[in-house]
């Protein structure tokens, strides 16, 4: 058989690592050998010196927070940065992606626009919400994000404990997860008044004013109503151990909870927010050092289901308008440009990860905990979606250079020890390592499980 492409190569499989070559037909994983030189493709690629990862997928995206970004350079930067697929988040400028029109638009414009391909999250209304979940189930929406914490009354609203428990029940009719974004609004707010009253407005105070205790609390109060709820739960962004370790308790009691991490709270301290001031605030904000460390230990004991970026990115002027009062500056900063490289430095290069428990956390688990169709692992019948790292070349990050509109990142001069060789996306490859060959449209509308039409069966 003659394929379209011949990929030869170290494959990270689900379970192991093999040295073979990858037959793909029709954007299709034909057949994986365990031996190399047997198989003919229309175009053969060498990876004999890279590492041929499952395609990466980044499950928390911004692409519409800042309208000034939007899809094609979000999804260019994922493209760079050896991420084949995103899931973008809901909560978009100026309205968020709560209503069955609002949603169907967003498809089309990925359709349109995308590099690589792209699932969707949907929300809720901050009031009465829950209604709207069977649609946007139905149309294709891969799970639904909600907050205990008000970042926006409109856009980015608190859920009531009613509506939350409204909206588990509902998402557990379709098998999709409630996630969340857990911090306590009533201590946060309080705080952060009693700080800028008081005139301590310093980087480290955005920490300060967001203990643990805010994140803990209200990660608690979700997993007991996921129990009584018996729906599946995800905790994004979770900043300290001890939350991990209350997770860990859940499960062990049989509540459906997963939680992811994100780069930057494995990789800086309070101590850069400090160092860089607003280009590091996030939320939750960044923890002390021994934090930092307990999140190591966890995600190496693979507590930690898997890592995104919580790619948001904003201007300079959104950010420096904090450079006085860190209250004031937008929290978050982009990351699909270097998450792969960044992590594949740390947990392969530096903490001495399998290659098979890094293709779980950045890929297969993320797939498999969204229901994502055909994403996430290297076998038969799956996507042609791969992640080539070649771990010899190292390269120095410049943010000058991020394929973000936001150029602005604390790992700025930075240099990892490894770089992205290719990115490969249904067979085709987006990425060679120097220049994005595909252009917007591209990248697929990837619908989730509940999905009801036939996008599924393209």
């Amino acid at each position: 058989m003659n394929f379209d492409v011949v990929i030869k190569g170290r494959i990270v499989l689900p379970n192991e690592v093999i040295d073979g070559e990858i037959g793909i037909l029709g954007g299709k994983i034909k057949i994986i050998e365990r031996t190399q030189g047997t198989l003919n493709g229309v175009q053969m690629i060498d990876a004999s010196e890279q590492i041929i990862f499952p395609g990466v997928i980044d499950g928390h995206v911004h692409a519409f927070s800042n309208p000034e970004e939007g899809l094609i350079a979000t999804t260019s930067a994922a493209a760079a940065g050896g991420v084949t697929t995103i899931i973008d988040m809901p909560y978009d400028l100026p309205n968020p992606v709560n209503n069955i029109e609002t949603f169907l638009k967003k498809v089309d414009l990925v359709d349109k626009e995308a590099v690589v391909d792209t699932c969707l999250w949907g929300t809720i209304a901050k009031e009465n919400g829950a209604e709207a979940i069977d649609d946007l189930a139905e149309a294709g929406a891969c799970a639904f994000k909600m907050s205990t914490f008000e970042t926006d009354s409109y856009r980015f609203p608190r859920i009531s404990d009613v509506d939350i428990m409204k909206a588990m029940s509902k998402l557990k009719e379709h098998d999709l997860v409630a996630a969340f974004h857990a911090e306590n609004d009533e201590m946060i707010v309080d705080l952060i008044d009693e700080f800028q009253k008081n005139g301590k407005v310093y980087p480290k105070a955005h920490m300060e004013s967001r203990p643990p205790v805010t994140e803990t609390t209200a990660v608690l109060k979700l997993m007991e109503l996921s129990h009584w709820a018996d729906a599946k739960l995800h905790i994004v962004h979770v900043s300290h151990p001890r939350t991990i370790s209350l997770i860990q308790q859940f499960k062990k009691q049989g509540v459906k909870v997963t939680a992811e991490t994100c780069y930057p709270y494995l990789l800086l301290s309070v101590e850069d927010l400090e160092k860089f001031g607003p280009k590091a605030k996030n939320n939750p904000p960044l923890r002390y050092e021994e934090d930092v460390q307990g999140l190591w230990e966890q995600l190496l004991n693979e507590e930690i289901d898997f890592i995104t970026t919580d790619h948001a990115p904003w201007k300079n002027e959104q950010k420096e308008r904090g450079a006085d009062n860190i209250f004031l500056a937008a929290s978050g900063m982009p990351g699909l440009d270097i998450i792969v490289p960044l992590m594949y430095d740390a947990a392969v290069q530096k903490h001495g990860m399998s290659l098979e428990q890094f293709a779980k956390i950045m890929s297969q688990n993320v797939a498999d905990i969204y229901g994502i169709p055909n994403k996430g692992r290297i076998e038969v019948g799956y996507d042609a979606d791969f992640t080539i790292i070649d771990p010899l070349k190292p390269y120095v990050i410049e943010e000058k250079n991020l394929h973000s509109n936001s150029k602005l990142t604390p790992f700025d001069g930075v240099q990892v020890n490894c770089s992205i060789a290719k990115t490969i996306i249904r067979g085709v490859t987006v990425f060679d390592g120097k220049e994005i060959s595909v252009g917007p449209g591209f990248g697929k509308f990837v619908p989730g499980k509940a999905y009801k039409g036939s996008r599924l069966e393209i």
